[in-house]
């Protein structure tokens, strides 16, 4: 594809046909439990960052990544997690995928804000005996058949198209397990081998356990350090874990009609669904918008969280909104005026402005509704380049796209034989915002995107250590699932040095990055504190 070559990021000094910025939220959504359901889901979840999902972290989809993968390009890789802050020592149920929930990744590629393609995975617990024990596994575990695994999970992988037609493309096959640790489950890596599942007409799927991959020091949220930038750089995810699920199929099933030459560009987001789980439609005062529960689920599933680009319900959406923004379809963003508002005008410039001194750029911020909502292209607003918007797919209705919070990927863009960590701003195209691989620094990226570093092509050079967190925990591996092995070791320990060679977290994680790093000193973890387990739990927002 042509017209991928980036230049300069600037702002056009042209006025954007599209301001219509819709980066929203449905308005006013009970916030009450409803009845019927298991204690603790309420009407509308999230990730963490929004009040209601503490209650159901199983259906709290943490982050999504979409790349090219990186030792077979005619592919692409999806991977969606959920339940966040997985202590590694969770026993004795440890961490199971919910079985009355769907877990969705859905495929925009028309640019509608609609799915063309929802991939649905569904679990099923087995357990081999209840009555009598208590324990996830009776002895050493060796094989995913293993009778001393005593609890297993097994799942359903359906496709569903625009049509409404459906297509099984697994059925009963096994996750992979919690990693219970080296004592029961000597080695890991064989059993999560065991779990990598073909799908029919290439691709594959993974559905397990893994360590973490996002990375950031979530302290950022004690107003911004308190003024000290000194005081970042603590990764505070370090030694958790998440459940995820990763897909990889060729990239003709995911174009517009199967030709990803002529229409390389999709927008990717994951969701999950409850039975029982109502948000019923209602007009909001003032023009806010409409409420509407996504109606693109099968009859009694709703749509209880959701996400995209990283970081958006967390640093855009007003608290107002947060909930009910998991309940929206994509398609209908840009019709709620107080978040687009938030778009435009940004909270956190104003708030660095505010501790830091440092100016926070002129609204309306266009540049931002074309990175969250229309995607990168020349027709689509102020910054003249040609990246990653379905406008550019040459089947496309250019009547029917909707601008549409969606985490956007150009499939023609190749991968990076030497990735940079700040994507797009780092001159490497095929990282965030086109796409998101696993090592991109997301949060350093959206920080100095939402301090103009898109307007104007540079980095704002005050803020470019970010929050001194650059790298995952635990590195990624240069072939499928991707996702790093599951960590073993307490996290609210003082740092130390795993048995299986890695890293432990201990105080915010300040161990360095890999799995065999060194650890950093006793004494600069402050006398080897505890780190407060409870209190980050807490704050726990994925996305940062």
């Amino acid at each position: 594809m042509r017209h991928l070559r980036l230049p300069r990021l600037g702002f056009s000094a042209r006025t954007p046909e599209r301001a219509l910025a819709a980066l929203g939220a449905v308005a006013l959504v009970s916030a009450a439990s409803i009845a019927g359901l298991a204690p603790g889901v309420s009407s509308a979840s999230s990730h963490r960052e929004a009040p209601l999902i503490a209650g159901d972290p199983k259906a709290d989809n943490t982050d999504v990544y979409a790349f090219t993968s990186p030792d077979n390009p005619d592919m692409v890789t999806l991977v969606s997690d959920w339940i966040p802050f997985e202590e590694p020592n969770g026993g004795p149920n440890f961490y199971p995928f919910a079985n009355d929930a769907q877990y969705n990744i859905k495929i925009d590629s028309k640019g509608t804000g609609k799915p063309d393609i929802t991939y649905t995975w569904t679990f099923s617990d087995h357990i081999r005996d209840d009555a009598g024990q208590f324990l996830y596994n009776t002895g050493v575990v060796n094989n995913l058949s293993d009778p001393t695994l005593n609890f297993r999970q097994t799942y359903t992988l359906t496709a569903t198209y625009a049509d409404g037609s459906k297509k099984t493309l697994v059925k009963d096959a096994p996750a992979a397990p919690s990693n219970v640790g080296k004592a029961s489950m000597p080695n890991y890596a064989s059993l999560r081998q065991q779990a990598l599942v073909s799908l029919p007409g290439g691709g594959r799927t993974f559905a397990g356990q893994a360590s973490d991959p996002f990375f950031l020091d979530l302290r950022v949220f004690d107003l911004l350090y308190g003024g000290n930038l000194k005081e970042s750089g603590h990764n505070t995810l370090a030694g958790y874990n998440v459940n995820t699920i990763v897909l990889q199929v060729p990239k003709k099933d995911l174009a517009l009609n199967g030709d990803a030459t002529r229409n390389p560009v999709i927008g990717v987001w994951s969701t999950t669904d409850r039975q029982g789980a109502q948000v019923a439609s209602s007009q909001s005062k003032g023009g806010e918008g409409t409420a509407s529960q996504d109606k693109g689920g099968e009859a009694g599933w709703h749509q209880v969280s959701r996400l995209g680009n990283p970081l958006v319900n967390e640093v855009v959406v007003p608290l107002k909104y947060k909930d009910a923004f998991n309940a929206l379809p994509p398609e209908l963003d840009h019709t709620v005026t107080p978040v687009v508002d938030k778009v435009k005008f940004p909270i956190v410039p104003q708030l660095i402005q505010k501790i830091y001194g440092i100016p926070a750029p002129a609204g309306p911020r266009n540049d931002l509704v074309e990175i969250f909502l229309t995607g990168i292209c020349k027709a689509c607003g102020p910054i003249q380049a040609d990246l990653n918007s379905q406008m550019l797919n040459a089947d496309a209705s250019k009547s029917a796209f909707t601008p549409a919070e969606e985490l956007r990927l150009n499939m023609a863009v190749p991968p990076a034989s030497n990735p940079n960590r700040l994507g797009v701003l780092g001159a490497d195209l095929a990282g965030y915002p086109n796409g998101r691989r696993l090592n991109d620094d997301v949060v350093d990226i959206e920080l100095q995107a939402l301090e103009g570093a898109a307007q104007t092509g540079r980095i704002v050079p005050a803020l470019a250590a970010g929050d001194g967190v650059n790298t995952p925990y635990r590195q990624p591996s240069g072939t499928f699932p991707y996702v790093a092995l599951p960590n073993t070791a307490a996290v609210n320990q003082a740092a130390f040095a795993q048995p299986d060679g890695g890293i432990g977290a201990g105080f915010g994680g300040m161990a360095l990055a890999g799995d065999r790093s060194p650890v950093v000193a006793a004494t600069a973890l402050g006398g080897g504190a505890l780190l407060a387990a409870a209190g980050f739990l807490a704050l726990r927002r994925r996305r940062a």
